[in-house]
């Protein structure tokens, strides 16, 4: 622990977090060998801070450091930039010029956004990682080097393999060992400390007081997201820095500065054309209240088969019966229980005859004989399923109501009026 408190006095390191400390902890015991290392985390975390404790503390500290964003060299050039070529190698090419393998030779290259390397390119690196040789654009003398590759991303290189856009056998050279640097997100408890270390920093480049926070404005910063980790933390303590008049600041005035700190960044659905997704929603779920109203009537149908076969009569285990509400488990002997079997009798007796007028769900039990020679068993009729009809009746239920004004009916459809017009042309409403 000791150890690594030095080593973050000496780098600059802020925080106790347990994930950066276990970062920082491979990081030392790493640094004494040759082994590749693969340091993985989002952007703004600080992966070339990590490259740099690596190579100082290795037995080439001595030696050239050179750290190269793989994203931001054309495609075109990046072979060039990495291994040099000779004269006439290409157009514009007037003299032999030296690459960084060859420039680095016995220190640390630091390869940054690795996952953006074209596919070429990724063969000459495997090679280098293999045997240390390679080859100047438009050369075939071999060339060799001692060079320690340290690489680093902020995609997930085992995604882009299975895409297809990286080498699987250099990904596994280079994972050799793997360093994941947290995210500020993931380490809330150093918030507090890295902005007062920064707010520090500016005040003393800006000749003014530090800014101090609040505890509510504290804790406005530790539940945001931060999208941008210890960059954009920074970037916020230098804008308070210079901006803020007041070097005392409430959670209300700091939000004044940065009103983006109460959002949530929580998940949405994102509808990518408004009209067809919207139809496309509904459709389905009127596809399941059309399957829930089948299995309703077909539960109906059940029913009415249970009700014809058995008259209602209620078998003599049917708990026709009171209970004591102190007691609930316990049947009270009664003489209620014959009231109640000679009502339901009754009831029965005045619907037994089912009249025209008795028609389902008029709110009145259909009470069939078994011995009524007359009844058949209901036929449930299948309600037209076919999205065009349910759409062009939805279009007219909507005229309707809106007494043919489109663009209310529009707007309580959920549609533009210019799908509504189309929609309208194409079912001849």
């Amino acid at each position: 622990m000791a150890n690594l408190l030095s080593i973050k006095q000496r780098f600059g390191i802020i925080g106790n977090s347990p994930l950066l400390d276990r970062a920082l902890s491979t990081a030392v015991r790493v640094s004494n060998t040759d082994l590749t290392v693969l340091i993985t985390g989002e952007s703004g975390v600080g992966k070339e801070v990590f490259s740099k404790i690596i190579h100082q503390l290795s037995p080439r500290k001595h030696n050239n450091f050179i750290a190269v964003n793989c994203g931001a060299i054309p495609a075109g050039t990046i072979n060039s930039e990495l291994f040099g070529h000779d004269k006439g190698a290409f157009t514009g090419a007037t003299s032999d010029r030296k690459g960084y393998f060859e420039t680095v030779d016995g220190g640390t290259i630091f390869l940054d956004e690795i996952g953006e390397m074209p596919l070429d390119t990724q063969s000459y690196l495997l090679r280098i990682l293999e045997s240390g040789e390679y080859l100047r654009v438009g050369s075939s003398k071999v060339q060799q080097t001692d060079v320690r590759i340290i690489a680093a991303t902020n995609v997930a290189l085992d995604e882009r393999v299975r895409k297809g856009k990286f080498r699987d056998d250099l990904y596994y050279r280079l994972n050799t060992v793997p360093i994941l640097v947290p995210a500020l997100k993931d380490r809330r408890e150093d918030i507090p400390v890295l902005f007062r270390k920064f707010t520090v920093d500016f005040a003393e480049k800006y000749r003014t007081e530090p800014v101090r926070l609040s505890d509510e404005a504290i804790g406005l910063l530790r539940n945001y997201r931060w999208p941008g980790n210890i960059r954009e933390l920074k970037n916020i303590a230098e804008q308070l820095s210079v901006l803020a008049e007041e070097r005392y600041l409430s959670a209300e005035s700091l939000l004044e500065f940065m009103p983006k700190l109460l959002q949530r960044n929580l998940p949405a659905l994102v509808n990518e054309t408004a009209d067809s997704g919207s139809f496309q929603e509904r459709e389905i779920l009127y596809k399941l209240l059309f399957d829930m109203k089948k299995d309703l009537n077909d539960l109906k149908g059940l029913v009415f088969d249970l009700i014809q076969r058995n008259n209602l009569a209620v078998p003599e285990l049917n708990p026709l019966k009171e209970w004591d509400d102190t007691h609930p488990n316990l049947p009270v002997q009664s003489n209620q229980t014959e009231k109640y079997r000679d009502a339901i009798d009754d009831y029965s007796d005045q619907y037994h005859q089912v009249s025209d007028m008795d028609v389902p769900g008029s709110g009145r039990p259909i009470i069939l004989d078994r011995q009524q020679e007359a009844y058949g068993r209901a036929e449930v009729v299948e309600e037209n399923l076919s999205l065009e009809e349910m759409e062009k009746d939805l279009i007219q239920k909507a005229l309707r109501k809106h007494k043919g004004r489109r663009k209310d009916a529009a707007i309580d459809l959920g549609i533009s009026e210019r799908t509504l017009y189309r929609k309208i042309k194409e079912y001849e409403l």
